[in-house]
């Protein structure tokens, strides 16, 4: 950069190329000979405050054995913008033509001389494997206070927990299908032949599909025989005037 060697990132999220004021007054003290006005523009970033001050015109050179390249840039001065190089954006990297290879090894070329590679000076060779750090103080707290103290426990207030798995409780007491008492099931099955008369409940096989809305079944021997009720048949039948019953909107089960 002016024939002082300068750090360049190629970023392809980068919206223009860039470059902060701390970092341009280490690489070039002069800078200020070389700037062309700007006029209400916006940046912003995740990373970094993006407060443009000027535009700084001036010349970057690739150096190759084949052959350097020069580019004319004009490049945006940041203020407290802490990157230490300089950031070429899409702007620059769409114009000349600038492509990042990521297949095999490493490298970028510029415009249509593809086979002359620029290497990165950052490039590690081999994967760093990074040394595992024991925590002494997390496994002196997981073997002394973990050992036989609930965490938490504060000394003095300790709470002797014992977990049981007996059922101390009977167990659920089932209700039989039909009441026990001989006058209870003499009523029920006086209940059930008079709904069958009425036409609310009927028999069924237990290979017959019923086909009726809001139905109430009653099954009896092992499950072999049912019957299926609709208490919409209720509405067909009626009490003296002088004690109407309301018709039936909705069944019960």
């Amino acid at each position: 950069m002016n024939d002082v060697e300068a750090k360049v990132n190629l970023d392809t999220g980068a919206f223009c190329t860039c470059i902060g004021k701390d970092y341009l007054q280490i690489i070039l003290p002069e800078w200020k000979n070389n700037l062309l006005p700007i006029e209400g523009v916006q940046f912003s970033s995740s990373s970094y405050n993006m407060y443009p001050l000027v535009i700084l015109d001036t010349n970057l050179v690739f150096s190759h054995p084949a052959g350097n390249v020069r580019m004319k840039k004009d490049i945006l001065l940041m203020d407290s913008f802490s990157c230490q190089n300089i950031i070429i954006g899409n702007d620059y990297l769409n114009i000349y033509g600038i492509e990042i290879n990521n297949h095999k090894e490493i490298y970028f070329t510029i415009g249509e001389s593809k086979m002359k590679k620029f290497s990165f000076s950052n490039v590690p060779k081999q994967i760093s494997i990074v040394p595992s750090k024991k925590d002494t103080h997390k496994e002196e707290f997981v073997n002394n206070q973990l050992d036989n103290e609930p965490l938490g426990t504060i000394k003095g207030n300790e709470v002797d927990i014992t977990l049981n798995i007996d059922r101390s409780y009977p167990p659920v007491l089932r209700r039989p299908a039909y009441p026990e008492s001989p006058r209870a099931r003499e009523a029920l099955e006086k209940n059930i032949q008079e709904l069958i008369q009425l036409g609310v409940l009927r028999k069924v096989g237990h290979n017959e599909e019923v086909e009726v809305t809001n139905t109430v079944i009653i099954s009896w021997n092992n499950d072999k025989s049912s019957m299926v009720g609709d208490f919409r048949e209720l509405d067909t039948y009626k009490v003296p005037d002088r004690y109407p019953t309301p018709r039936i909107q909705e069944t019960s089960t």
